[in-house]
């Protein structure tokens, strides 16, 4: 993997040569948190969208993927304390927990961080189905993000099943803003969300999201498939700043932060 944007001053470093980024460690430099991550909670969020816009094929993201967009996956959740998703991807790309990665134990240790990033559900009515393995045998408990009407039956479901629901809401819904600070609560700064498109785009519209990841993949896939952000708008679109782009195989893997 090479480096695109910012090249450095000096062109004969490994890093202007390009494959400076074949390492989990070199990837883990590159796309580490802001200093100030550690006292202020961060908001990363990762997708990979085809060149027509797509953010996904057949229903599902993982065809516009690759085994450099994997890697970078990996990465952003090994450097997370908390991955946000929302329920409806949560029964589309059948997540599991967050596994342990070797080259990331003893960091994360040092950092005091759990051997695993906690998977946090964003799910108003709890329609989830609590015997899988997200639920019932995860690293770390998984959180269930909802709002104070939730049901009731479906709150009992999840604790049951061993997660912990953290009401972030005054009705039915989630309040982006709030499940921000409810998780900065809980010492879960580091935050990575990988959508869904719905999500996303109630998390822009709120303003709460503090840096895009983005996989532009060398795809067309035509169709009438959702954008990245395919939900509310914001009032005024929002200018980010790119911090970085790598490219492998095609694949354009942009970094953009906000101010």
């Amino acid at each position: 993997m090479r480096r695109l944007f910012p090249l450095p001053e000096d062109p004969h470093t490994p890093a202007a040569r390009g494959g400076d980024l074949d390492t989990p460690e070199s990837l883990a430099e590159a796309y580490a948190y802001p200093a100030g991550a550690d006292g202020l909670p961060w908001l990363r969020a990762n997708m990979v969208a085809s060149l027509d816009g797509a953010a996904r094929h057949d229903g599902l993201s993982q065809p516009l993927s690759s085994e450099a967009d994997k890697r970078v996956f990996g990465v952003l959740r090994a450097l997370a304390d908390v991955v946000v998703v929302g329920a409806e991807t949560v029964r589309q790309e059948g997540y599991r927990p967050a596994r342990a990665r070797e080259a990331f134990v003893a960091q994360r240790a040092a950092a005091g961080q759990p051997p695993a990033a906690v998977i946090a559900v964003v799910s108003a009515r709890l329609d989830l189905d609590f015997s899988l393995p997200l639920f019932t045998s995860p690293l770390v408990p998984t959180l269930v993000l909802t709002g104070a009407g939730a049901p009731a039956d479906r709150v009992a479901a999840a604790q049951a099943a061993g997660a912990r629901v953290v009401v972030a809401g005054d009705g039915a819904g989630v309040d982006p803003a709030r499940a921000k600070r409810e998780l900065a609560a809980l010492g879960l700064r580091r935050m990575l969300t990988e959508g869904g498109p719905r999500l996303l785009a109630q998390f822009a519209a709120a303003g709460v999201i503090d840096e895009l990841c983005l996989t532009v993949a060398p795809l067309l896939t035509a169709g009438d498939a959702m954008r990245i952000m395919n939900g509310p708008g914001v009032a005024e679109p929002v200018r980010l700043s790119p911090v970085s782009i790598l490219e492998e195989d095609g694949f354009l893997f942009t970094r953009y932060t906000r101010g």
